[in-house]
């Protein structure tokens, strides 16, 4: 059943960091704006309820953010993750917007904790939400119902309609159909990791092994109409940002504290006992996606992080309790793995480490932080991908419009967030980039947004 029509200026379509923010924006430009979220209230907030904070360039110390991040900095971690994906005109104006953005967001309610209080370690790129991913969202929310936005959660948009200068689209809400007019549409809604089925088109039978930690409304239902109505794809449709987390998290929504931090300090085995990587290879931020990929690869998607009882002083534990037992036979069979295999492993292991923190005599060697596995109780940590989002979108251009594959503006369509995202970021990741992307050309898209409707 198809209910009547509505309309407005701008319509937003998301829940998240980017969605509010083109609202908001486009409220702030003067337009009649309606924003609808997937989502249920109670879900409201997208990936960004996870988050924790934004990388921003900066030429001297804020009250948020210390030292200095210049723009040549920013530009040059760009550079290592993404190559030449890069769209260079889009990165400059994401750097150059990223100074400013801070002060936008506090101007719409958003709070950063102080650089200065002792409560978080030293950094010098990125400036952390007070409270949180969830506080963030709380603020933002809170400025669009006040400034009037028509906020309507438990309502997906699925398909488009461009005509005579605006454009309709069909929205699901409780089953029922409803056609809403705008003048322009801003689609902010995230990649398609909670789609099972285009996830195994992509990876297999492994893509069944993978833990969603965000959002379960990702399914990409806006993504695939616009890349069938036109839109230029940009990114890589077969690769995600994967971390490595507990094996034991839910399968959507476990967010940032499913992350295991001490996978460099042991070994990693996969399920038939064996070691195949350099845990020490990679010991700074890089190791999560580094080892989330590796994880994602593995037979059955599983491995397990080995640690002993000295080890395991040296890095945070999961949220989950680990598997702990008093013999290495003994925490293999607890893990299904066979006792003599996975004694062997840490067996040849352990004689093969050397004073200084590395190995010799085995393959793969492990270069850093090398100790043996010796003292019980012994302990471990079930390992699978945890996927934070997929890295295929749409092409915009400075003003966030989506782009065809000629060049010109789909229409009076939009984009802002992860759905654009790999226009700067290819199918590379740079800690606190996605939400600062998502606050920058959220910002533009809803003032541009704003201003094509007037027209």
């Amino acid at each position: 059943m198809t209910d009547a029509l509505h309309e407005c200026d701008v319509l937003v379509a998301g829940g998240g960091n980017a969605a509010l923010c083109a609202a908001i924006s486009a409220r702030r430009s003067g337009a009649d704006v309606m924003m609808l979220d997937s989502a249920p209230k109670a879900l409201r907030g997208g990936n960004a309820r996870h988050s924790r904070n934004f990388r921003i360039a900066h030429d001297e110390p804020t009250p948020w953010v210390q030292g200095r991040y210049p723009a040549g900095d920013y530009r040059s971690d760009l550079q290592a993750v993404a190559g030449s994906a890069v769209d260079e005109t889009l990165a400059h104006l994401l750097i150059g917007e990223s100074a400013g953005i801070l002060d936008w967001m506090a101007g719409n309610g958003v709070r950063f904790q102080s650089a200065t209080d002792g409560v978080l370690p030293y950094s010098r790129k990125t400036a952390f939400f007070l409270g949180g991913g969830k506080a963030l969202i709380n603020a933002l929310y809170a400025t669009a119902d006040g400034l009037g936005v028509d906020v309507r959660h438990d309502s997906e948009v699925c398909a488009f309609h461009p005509a005579d200068g605006s454009t309709a689209v069909t929205v699901l809400r409780d089953g029922r159909k409803e056609t809403i007019r705008a003048g322009a549409v801003v689609v902010a809604t995230g990649g398609f990791q909670a789609d099972g089925d285009w996830l195994r088109d992509r990876w297999g039978e492994a893509a069944d092994g993978f833990i969603i930690r965000g959002t379960p409304h990702a399914t990409g239902r806006l993504l695939r109409v616009l890349l069938d109505g036109g839109a230029d794809p940009v990114g890589a449709p077969g690769h995600c940002h994967i971390v490595a987390v507990d094996g034991r998290s839910p399968g959507f929504d476990g967010g940032i504290v499913t992350r295991l931090d001490g996978v460099a300090h042991g070994i990693v085995v996969d399920r038939d006992g064996r070691r195949f990587a350099d845990e020490g290879e990679h010991v700074g931020p890089t190791r999560f996606s580094v080892w989330g990929d590796r994880v994602a690869r593995c037979p059955g998607t599983v491995a397990f992080s080995i640690f002993d009882s000295t080890i395991e002083r040296n890095f945070r534990p999961s949220i989950f309790p680990a598997v702990r037992a008093a013999s290495i036979g003994e925490l293999a069979a607890k893990l299904d793995i066979a006792p003599a295999v996975l004694e062997s492993t840490v067996a040849a292991f352990n004689a093969a480490v050397r004073a200084g923190g590395h190995t010799e005599g085995i393959l793969p060697a492990k270069t850093r932080l090398a100790a043996p596995v010796a003292v019980p109780p012994f302990g471990a940590y079930p390992m699978r991908a945890g996927v934070t989002s997929t890295c295929l979108g749409v092409r915009v251009d400075c003003k966030a419009r989506v782009l065809r594959s000629n060049g010109s503006p789909l229409g009076g369509i939009f984009a802002a967030g992860v759905i654009m995202a790999p226009n700067i970021l290819g199918h590379g990741y740079l800690a606190g980039s996605a939400m600062t992307i998502g606050a920058v050309f959220g910002r533009i898209a809803g003032r541009e947004a704003a201003a094509h409707a007037r027209r």
